[in-house]
């Protein structure tokens, strides 16, 4: 079944009727969809297929502090369209989209429960992490919850994080690592490696003049990789090419506005329009001002085979991740590479 997208309590109660299902739900900005987001939405999937009810999500856009406290305001690793296909892709049957504003910041957190979860969406569970925050001057807490869930016969269930290397996963441990190149981080956080989506953008044409064509992304997301050049993958069309991505302003040319350039390996056809996706693998270098077109022709050739041995790497690691003690290979590499 397609996801089902709903933009106000009103649409879902006319989008699914009087006699509608109870929903199995959680509520969150679920920016990244990174694995603890991931744990949850995976519980309230399986908590509704157990009972019977409608396994959903209740997220914001604009993100909360945008409205309440802009200066505030993180850069987000995902747009909402980015969000709504994780969310899809894990299972989801419906997803409340709430426009956050002035009138929504000032429910109160019994209020929000109440005349939203319960009375629209008719919540018969819902799942959170335990540092869950709602309602008006984020007054709710899981306590509050537990409180209102008894009282009103609604199932709350209390998802743990998950801890990596020590680290709780979190969206703003992601973004951390991503500003500050650390992509080997972000990936175990995520789940994946981080990705930037966007249409072509048309370049100065620098890039062919020095033997190495780039295709130059405009980014949709607000978190941008540290400047610096990296291992990544990119996605034209349907099909993923190894690439060579530089972040960063081009100082060997006086420098200019933030850019995303990739250099594919195994590429060779001219394209000015069109979707990009780039997957951020590992962070070569940083991005520094060679003295002219030749220096800056000789690094990139270097970036470029730094690229191809870190791609061989990841391949044989890979290989042996599947390989069995069965087939007589290893049950686990000896070395891998840093990424993973």
């Amino acid at each position: 079944m397609a996801l089902a997208l709903l933009h106000s309590p009103a649409e879902w109660v006319a989008r699914f009727g009087a006699n509608r299902p109870r929903a199995a739900l959680t509520v969150g900005n679920f920016d990244g969809i990174h694995l603890g987001h991931q744990r949850i939405l995976r519980r309230v999937v399986e908590r509704a297929r157990a009972t019977g009810a409608m396994a959903a999500a209740v997220t914001f856009d604009p993100h909360p502090l945008k409205i309440l406290r802009p200066a505030e305001a993180p850069c987000l690793i995902a747009t909402l369209a980015q969000r709504l296909e994780g969310l899809d892709r894990l299972g989801l049957d419906a997803v409340l989209v709430l426009k956050f504003d002035a009138e929504l910041a000032r429910l109160s957190a019994e209020e929000f429960v109440r005349g939203i979860l319960l009375e629209q969406l008719r919540m018969t569970a819902i799942l959170v992490g335990e540092n869950f925050r709602f309602g008006h001057r984020q007054s709710g807490d899981v306590r509050l919850l537990a409180e209102l869930g008894h009282a009103r016969d609604f199932g709350v269930e209390m998802v743990p994080p998950v801890v990596v290397r020590g680290e709780v996963v979190s969206s703003s441990a992601i973004r951390r690592a991503v500003s500050e190149g650390r992509m080997s981080c972000a990936t175990r956080l995520l789940g994946g490696p981080f990705a930037l989506s966007g249409e072509v953008q048309r370049g100065s044409g620098r890039g062919g003049s020095i033997v190495f064509p780039t295709l130059n992304l405009a980014a949709e997301q607000e978190l941008l990789p540290a400047r610096g050049v990296y291992a990544t993958e990119t996605l034209v069309g349907s099909q993923w090419y190894r690439s060579a991505t530089n972040v960063g302003v081009r100082p060997t040319f006086d420098g200019g506005s933030i850019s995303v350039e990739s250099h594919l390996l195994s590429f060779s056809e001219s394209i000015t329009s069109g979707r990009l996706k780039v997957r951020f693998w590992r962070r070569l270098r940083e991005e520094r001002k060679f003295s002219g077109p030749d220096a800056l022709r000789v690094q990139i050739a270097r970036d470029l085979a730094r690229t191809r041995r870190f791609f061989e790497r990841l391949d044989r690691w890979q290989a042996q991740r599947v390989v069995g003690p069965e087939s007589g290979g290893p049950r686990r590499p000896r070395t891998r590479p840093q990424t993973v």
